[in-house]
């Protein structure tokens, strides 16, 4: 870590009150920038904006029409927020389906369009979409799931292209199992669809697919991120980093 080399920095951390986000939160507000937090639950908003020194804004992503005419004056955008459904293609809630779309892809691509007028204007911008080893491969019963992360996949590249001629850049992160809120709920889903007891979820599902046979830390990935929104960076654009154990070494 370099001190204070994001001073003067202002940091959006979408589902930043906890896990991946709150971690990029501590990450960003320990290098000097001022976070806002973005988070769906009110008061663990305010209690996380309260711990890095920054703000909260209490937001629901997923109503992706109130977020048309956002404008957003902020310097690094992280993509953060998301949730899981495990359920095999014939039962999959349809709502359900729409439900992670409009969450992981249409939000992330409203935030990035309200976001990158302020950070052409100041030739400088940041954008970090925390995707997933699931946007680079795909898992049963993870269709909708998947399918936003491969999209996301998508965006990020094309605002790299489209930002670069302005100074932004923007990358994927793409961890293995995380373990965050989001992960430990996945567990009662995946051992009900798989037939197995919750106990072995971890490691029959969760880590068949890694080298490294542990789940990666929040604050792993937020140093990751931390590195991608310095000027150190400056020159890696378009591309997937990723953190998950070997799994996509495959």
């Amino acid at each position: 870590m370099t001190d204070n080399d994001l001073a003067g920095r202002r940091a959006l951390v979408t589902g930043g009150a906890s896990g991946i986000g709150l971690a990029c939160a501590h990450e960003f507000a320990a290098r000097g920038a001022h976070v806002i937090i973005a988070d769906l639950n009110a008061q663990a908003a305010t209690d996380a904006a309260a711990e890095v020194g920054g703000e909260s804004w209490v937001v629901d992503l997923s109503d992706t029409a109130a977020l048309d005419e956002l404008v957003l004056d902020v310097d690094i955008l992280v993509n953060n927020a998301g949730i899981q459904r495990v359920s095999p293609i014939p039962d999959f809630d349809p709502e359900a389906f729409r439900l992670l779309l409009r969450l992981m892809l249409e939000s992330p691509f409203l935030l990035i369009r309200a976001a990158l007028p302020s950070m052409y204007e100041r030739g400088w911008g940041r954008i970090i979409n925390i995707s997933s080893a699931h946007g680079l491969r795909a898992s049963a019963f993870k269709s909708a799931y998947v399918s936003a992360k491969h999209g996301l996949e998508g965006l990020s590249k094309v605002t790299a292209l489209e930002g670069a001629p302005h100074g932004v850049t923007s990358n994927c992160i793409n961890p293995a199992y995380v373990r965050t809120p989001l992960v430990e709920k996945q567990i009662a889903d995946q051992a009900k669809v798989h037939g197995i007891p919750e106990a072995e979820v971890v490691e029959k599902i969760m880590l068949t697919e890694t080298a490294i046979k542990r789940l990666v830390e929040a604050d792993e990935v937020a140093s990751l991120a931390g590195w991608l929104a310095s000027d150190k960076a400056g020159m890696v654009t378009g591309a997937s980093y990723t953190m998950d154990g070997g799994w996509t070494a495959r």
